[in-house]
């Protein structure tokens, strides 16, 4: 029994931990978006606020660098599906032997670090665009043009992944048989292969927009003096963060959260469509039940939720507090300086009295540090009729005259 409690109390304090290192540093982004505070801080809190969220929109390097990665991720996915799926079949259709060298060709852009991929782009291209002679005005220098390129050599072998693991469970006899009743390649592939490809694609879609979106190592290089929402992320990172960043983090978990309730409602409706379940399941019965369980009703009310708040929070004021704790801080500073001023005063008054310093010198360390007191000595007056010279005048023009 108590090793059995022992072993429990063990598991609930791992548990505990892991999801505090998991959503831990989400809690404190979330806190620290909302603070008023110039640093992303929990304590001390200063005031409620939401004008982080003013300030990230507001700059226009991340949100010209959001849409560029936008575009940019919708045009790796435009090139990465079709690619993936073509290395996909082609591995499909080939014997063993064959399979084995294709597949590690394909496969090898993943394995190549992304600043390697970044600078030989630039190279490749470069060299292109020397040979046909294209100034840097031309699209071969375009960061947009070379990024896309970039992602592309890489994302689809994502996308082929994912493809290759689909077509494992596929039954090559459907379309076999589709083609024995007329139907053309074409019309096989339309009908057969591409439904039972459906899921796949959307997945590969869904990875290889996230894979360009977030990718760094090899955009920092090809996007030359253009920028992504990655590369302006990161420079404003390098420059100085403030808590604008944390409210990026707080819209970015928001949108997760409602596409993962959203498919979890679908998920749902789905097995309860194919298993027939959907009238026998108690609650589910009630119609309105069901067109609120619907994905799209939950997206709506989540969408309404969120736009909720944020009419809330747009209406929300923290002049007012922040005048408060501007007030209080400057009463702050002015008593440390107080104590200050009087302790400096108490020293004084106990410190003893020095006694001046010899000659009447006012410094305490006798005009050791006066600037004339490492000169040296002035020379005695020689006595009258006495050679000046420490050598007796033995090098004077006269002294080797004859005496009379």
């Amino acid at each position: 029994m108590n090793r059995t409690a022992g072993g429990g109390l063990f598991s609930l304090g791992y548990a505990l931990l892991f999801f505090a290192f998991l959503f831990g540093p989400l809690i404190i982004m979330v806190i620290t978006a909302f603070n008023s505070s110039s640093f992303p801080r929990v304590v001390p809190w200063e005031c409620f606020t939401t004008e982080w969220f003013g300030v990230l929109i507001a700059n226009q390097r991340l949100m010209w660098g959001l849409w560029t990665s936008l575009w940019i991720g919708i045009a790796v996915v435009a090139l990465s599906v079709p690619l993936g799926l073509a290395g996909a079949l082609a591995l499909a259709d080939l014997g063993p032997s064959w399979r084995a060298g294709l597949y590690a060709v394909l496969i090898t852009p993943i394995l190549i670090p992304g600043v390697v991929i970044g600078i030989s782009t630039i190279v490749l291209w470069g060299a292109i665009a020397r040979v046909f002679g294209a100034g840097y005005d031309s699209v071969i220098f375009n960061g947009i043009f070379l990024t896309l390129l970039g992602q592309v050599s890489f994302i689809a072998s994502y996308t082929m992944l994912i493809f290759i693991s689909r077509l494992q469970r596929f039954d090559s006899t459907l379309t076999e048989a589709a083609l024995d009743l007329g139907a053309t390649p074409g019309q096989a592939f339309r009908k057969v292969l591409l439904p039972f490809l459906k899921p796949a694609i959307g997945s590969a879609a869904f990875i290889a927009f996230l894979a360009s979106f977030e990718n760094y190592n090899t955009t920092v290089f090809t996007i030359l003096s253009g920028n992504t929402f990655t590369t302006a992320l990161a420079s404003k990172v390098r420059l100085g963060t403030d808590p604008s960043l944390s409210a990026l983090a707080v819209i970015i978990i928001a949108l997760t959260l409602i596409g993962a309730m959203v498919k979890e409602a679908d998920t749902r409706r789905r097995e309860r469509l194919r298993t027939g379940r959907m009238a026998r399941a108690g609650v589910y019965a009630s119609p309105l039940v069901r067109l609120v369980a619907h994905p799209a009703a939950v997206f709506i009310l989540l969408g309404a939720l969120a736009g909720l708040a944020i009419w809330q929070g747009g209406r929300h004021d923290a002049s007012a507090c922040r005048a408060e704790i501007l007030r209080e801080k400057q009463e702050t500073q002015q008593r440390l300086l107080r104590e200050q001023q009087e302790r400096m005063r108490q020293f004084q008054q106990q410190s003893p009295a020095v006694a001046p310093a010899p000659g009447n010198n006012p410094s305490p360390f006798g005009g050791a540090f006066n600037p004339n007191s490492l000169a040296p000595p002035a020379p005695a007056a020689p006595p009258a009729g006495a050679n000046p010279s420490p050598f007796g005048g033995a090098f004077a023009p006269k002294s080797l005259a004859p005496k009379p």
